[in-house]
């Protein structure tokens, strides 16, 4: 039977308190713990936990300290931040999350101690990104399940950065792509439009433009599962040290010594405060931003 998730809202929308916890039919779960990797690993379709819907401009993120793991809008100098919009895009222009883990050390991670064989730079310490092409646009807090077709290495900042590209298996596109070649024939433009994308958002902060690993080169469904299994690889190493800066606690992983009740899960989620909506106060939000590209 396949699971449900369901995205639970706690606080004031549009401020620091703001968080998307994840539920089950048996309780709350941790969307970066409890939550398979794959929904047919046979088939190259992985669970994708939604941050970002198409359009929008909320940095948010699967946050790593706190318990169960909520999705969190990012902070930068003490601000709620928000992605540029960079003429002609706004917002994000793919449904945007992260690949979510399970325990036995199969987890899906970018370890910034490791070195990455294929492009040659540590990680990033996240989640490993992946942005959805299809034509429905998500929600918040979604469980999709997404079927695999590349991937792109950005090194942002001296650091690797994998984006996996993806399609929703219910998409009506989804039955003729496969892999990557097919996304020029029916989606053509998306995949120029992804690269610049990626190579200018962080201009408009004072930042250089990204830089692509492969001289910018999508590579195929063969290599980003590959790219998947490796960085899973990496998990274990992470979940030993005892110092780890990432919150482990979980509700389904009978071996984990970080599992807890839902009980006490349930708890921790009535500690915050109740949902209500707020709007944005940062009218840069809504801005355009005209970039000279070298």
């Amino acid at each position: 039977r396949m699971t449900s998730y369901v995205a639970v809202q706690r606080g004031t929308t549009n401020t620091t308190d703001y968080k998307i916890y994840f539920k089950t039919s048996k309780g709350y779960v941790s969307p970066l713990h409890d939550i398979p990797t794959y929904q047919d690993e046979s088939a190259g379709i992985v669970n994708m936990v939604v941050e970002i819907p198409r359009w929008t401009n909320a940095k948010m993120e699967i946050n790593l300290k706190e318990p169960l793991n909520p999705i969190k809008q990012d902070i930068k100098k003490g601000k709620l931040r928000f992605v540029p919009n960079c003429f002609p895009h706004h917002g994000y222009i793919w449904n945007y999350g992260a690949i979510p883990q399970v325990l036995k050390c199969i987890m899906t991670w970018e370890n910034p101690e490791v070195k990455d064989e294929h492009t040659g730079c540590n990680g990033d310490n996240d989640p490993i990104d992946i942005l959805e092409i299809g034509s429905r646009i998500a929600k918040r807090g979604e469980v999709l399940h997404a079927k695999v077709l590349g991937c792109i290495a950005l090194i942002d900042e001296g650091e690797t950065d994998w984006k996996i590209v993806s399609i929703s298996k219910y998409d009506p596109l989804a039955d003729s792509v496969n892999d990557i070649t097919d996304v020029d024939k029916y989606f053509p433009g998306l995949l120029k439009a992804t690269m610049e994308w990626f190579r200018i958002y962080k201009i408009p902060d004072g930042k250089p433009e990204n830089q692509f690993a492969f001289n910018g080169e999508f590579k195929d469904k063969e290599f980003a599962l590959k790219i998947i299994e490796e960085t899973r690889s990496q998990w274990q190493s992470l979940m030993l040290k005892d110092d780890s800066k990432i919150c482990r606690s979980n509700t389904t992983l009978d071996d984990s010594n970080y599992k807890i009740s839902n009980n006490e899960a349930e708890d921790i989620v009535n500690q915050t405060p109740s949902h209500v909506l707020g709007e944005p106060d940062d009218d840069s939000v809504g801005k355009w931003h005209f970039l000279h590209l070298k």
